[in-house]
């Protein structure tokens, strides 16, 4: 048989990169293949809230954290999982271009998606004026009328960042109030000439016919329903990216997350997870627990595989 890695780890975001690192430290062959280099980590534009690092930007952070784990040996290849399968207790990993690998265990950090508002026409309007990353896709609003959907950390973040770009930012807000950390519902508090909140609102209708050109609200907003925009950021969260951890029978909550121990061990044997793929820290989804989870994910497939050797 060809080469048989002592772990791959599925996922090139802090997750995947965390549990490579510390695979290469435990001197395990380690193979980490993913299509998305760095995940959200490397779209968020300036991460204040990483320990250790002032001010990182998110790309040259996830940049960094590939080349610590290259450095104690980890291998990296660039492509799309497309199926795993456990045969003879090994795994076994297809890529999209019809690549294969095997390893004694398994590590998923395969992150999450964003949500999206499952309005009709929002997927025909995508990068059409619909958008789900401002990192991205803000800056080409510059001196414009967007808006952001979403009160909690993520719409908040988002609206923040918009305002450096656009002319106005309209945050719309299903509930009453911000959900998000009060350091940051205070900085957009003082900026209330640039960013409008607009409480219990919700959108029910996309306008426009080959671009967005506007909303249509649940209720009036000076005057009328509709609110005219050239661009729409939604930020109302994730969904696990669980495919993979179904295709080797990993039980998952009633939410789509995979369950685990504290261990980030599965009811696979040999198989883990990391990452915003599980719940193991609630629902506070951070770089930092994301990398704490990849580390302990490897840690325990190295104590998997020393009890296979006894």
């Amino acid at each position: 048989m060809d080469n048989i890695y002592d772990t791959i780890i599925v996922g090139f975001g802090p997750a995947g990169f965390a549990a490579a690192l510390y695979a290469g430290r435990f001197a395990m062959n380690t193979l980490v293949v993913g299509k998305e280099f760095g995940g959200y980590a490397a779209k968020a534009g300036t991460i204040h809230n990483y320990p250790g690092v002032k001010n990182a930007d998110g790309y040259e952070l996830s940049k960094t954290m590939k080349e610590q784990a290259e450095e104690f040996g980890a291998k990296f290849y660039d492509g799309e999982v497309l199926s795993i399968e456990k045969k003879d207790e090994l795994f076994l990993v297809s890529t999209k271009d019809k690549k294969s690998f095997t390893a004694k265990t398994i590590i998923l950090a395969t992150g999450s998606e964003r949500r999206k508002m499952g309005l009709p026409r929002e997927s025909e309007l995508e990068n059409r004026g619909i958008h789900y990353c401002v990192t991205c896709d803000g800056p080409i609003y510059v001196g414009k009328d967007i808006a952001v959907v979403g009160g909690g950390n993520a719409g908040v973040s988002a609206a923040l960042l918009a305002s450096e770009y656009a002319k106005k930012v309209y945050l719309i807000v299903k509930g009453d109030s911000l959900t998000a950390e009060p350091i940051s519902t205070e900085k957009i508090k003082i900026m209330r000439d640039k960013i409008e909140i607009l409480y219990k609102t919700e959108i029910k209708e996309f306008l426009g016919a080959d671009s967005l050109s506007g909303v249509v609200l649940n209720k009036d907003f000076n005057g009328s329903n509709k609110l005219k925009i050239d661009g729409l950021f939604v930020e109302i969260g994730s969904l696990p990216v669980n495919k993979l951890a179904k295709d080797i029978g990993v039980f998952l909550d009633d939410h789509g997350y995979a369950r685990t121990d504290f261990s980030m061990k599965t009811n696979i044997a040999g198989a883990y997870v990391a990452g915003d793929l599980c719940n193991a820290f609630g629902s506070f989804k951070q770089n930092i627990t994301a990398a704490a989870s990849g580390a302990v994910a490897a840690n325990s497939a190295y104590y998997y595989l020393r009890s296979l050797n006894k």
